[in-house]
């Protein structure tokens, strides 16, 4: 059989657009890979967003909403942020969907640097910027058309918390708060644990941390130490302090692992918090009230307690009989989600 040339040129070309169409299958059925560490409800939709923050770093989250949602209607939003360390397809994801089953559009998104979102390199920490991240959050959801811009609320989990509430203290945007197991991360990097660091040994901690930018200058790149393990453990290592055990139960174990989870961060991101207070304006987010929610045997009790002080009011504190730190990252059975829904219900309308 003889092929004239036009001939060949078509057949090349149709097999070049099936190789296309199977990519993009291919990546179709990869970015519908359900990849969290829960279940997907039936309750909800989901679907993966992405938006730049101001820094032009592109921001990747998970967007739930109600099930039953008429688009051509607007609900009240929330913005979800991340434990410090932890990715959106953990306990954020969770609060998110949850928060989708009953009435909000939610968003839980990776921080700048980390997860899925861009910026390099990869696992930096930054107070600014993931304060920043909340307030990209909220200019997404308020120019989606289903979403009342002036009905977003914030949830910050463990250290997101504290970023959470920096942004509110000058994104009028942002109308309602709510923390669960707060840290306050500038506080226990300047400080240390229960304010135990001394004058002496921050000088000694920031010029080690000089030193190490000058190593990571001549590397070309920073130091990043090690992090949690690739694939689930199946015990809690022996000598471990019990804070870091609970962490570990959660972030190495089938529990709550993920592989885009790495814990720790470039040793000099503590620089930076070192130099940035997150609750010096607290007060200023008064009359927009303030929800903080905490395990009542949970390690990190003291920064809850002691930001509730601060606050203005309007504010309330809840604490959660029996539960620890990690216990309001994914215990659905722990974690007041009706009075979370009675709160956001009540403050953003």
């Amino acid at each position: 059989m003889t092929i004239r040339k036009n001939e060949i040129n078509m057949l090349t070309m149709l097999s070049i657009m099936a190789l296309v169409l199977m990519a993009n299958v291919a990546f179709a059925e990869d970015s519908m890979t359900w990849d969290k560490t829960f279940e997907l409800s039936d309750k909800v939709n989901h679907e993966k967003v992405s938006y730049p923050n101001r820094y032009g770093i592109t921001v990747s989250a998970d967007m739930y909403t109600p099930k039953n949602m008429d688009a051509s209607k607007k609900y009240p939003a929330l913005v979800v942020g991340t434990p410090y360390g932890g990715v959106k397809e953990q306990g954020a994801g969770i609060y998110a969907q949850t928060m989708a089953e009953r009435g909000f559009v939610a968003i839980a998104f990776d921080e700048s640097y980390n997860g899925e979102s861009g910026g390099e390199p990869r696992h930096i920490s930054s107070p600014e910027i993931f304060t920043e991240d909340f307030s990209a959050g909220v200019d997404f959801l308020g120019t989606r058309p289903f979403v009342d811009r002036n009905r977003i609320g914030a949830i910050g989990i463990c250290g997101s918390s504290g970023f959470a509430l920096k942004a509110a203290q000058v994104d009028q945007r942002i109308k309602a708060i709510a923390t669960a197991s707060m840290y306050d991360m500038s506080r226990v990097i300047r400080n240390g644990w229960e304010d135990s660091m001394t004058d002496e040994q921050r000088t000694t901690m920031l010029t080690e941390l000089g030193e190490q930018r000058w190593k990571d200058f001549e590397n070309g790149s920073p130091m990043l130490p090690e992090g949690f393990p690739d694939t689930p453990a199946d015990s809690i290592p022996e000598g471990l302090d019990p804070i870091m055990s609970e962490f570990w139960e959660y972030y190495a174990m089938p529990r709550g692992h993920h592989p885009r989870s790495h814990g720790p961060f470039t040793a000099t991101s503590n620089m930076a918090f070192a130099n940035f207070p997150l609750m010096n304006f607290v007060k200023d987010i008064a009359p927009r009230p303030i929800l903080f929610i905490m395990g009542e045997k949970a390690h990190s009790r003291y920064f809850t307690e002691d930001a509730f002080e601060l606050a203005a009011e309007p504010k309330e504190l809840v604490i959660i009989p029996g539960a620890r730190h990690i216990d309001l990252y994914d215990r659905t059975e722990m974690i007041p989600f009706d009075k979370l829904e009675a709160f956001f219900t009540s403050n953003l309308k």
